[in-house]
């Protein structure tokens, strides 16, 4: 298990480690979401959605998503749709 710090500012800023930016493959503009379970708190990086997927079924040969890469873009195309009705 790593460790990493940040400090938050007075407006509830914080800056994202280099070593977390590069380990969620984080860009300028990607959004991330916070998962809260049990009292702990998960970051997760929103930079995959739902139609990245597309055509991922259908060739073997070609780039395969684990289980948590597929939850979690189902999870941001569900929320994208609820937040987009309102």
């Amino acid at each position: 298990m790593s460790v990493f710090y940040g400090t938050m500012t007075s407006k509830g800023q914080t800056t994202v480690p280099a070593e977390i930016r590069d380990i969620l493959k984080l860009k300028p503009g990607d959004k991330i979401r916070y998962i809260v379970r049990n009292g702990e708190v998960a970051i997760k990086a929103k930079n995959k959605r739902l139609a990245d997927l597309a055509g991922r079924f259908a060739d073997p040969t070609g780039a395969t998503f684990t289980e948590d890469e597929l939850r979690d873009a189902i999870a941001d195309s569900a929320t994208e749709h609820l937040v987009g009705e309102r």
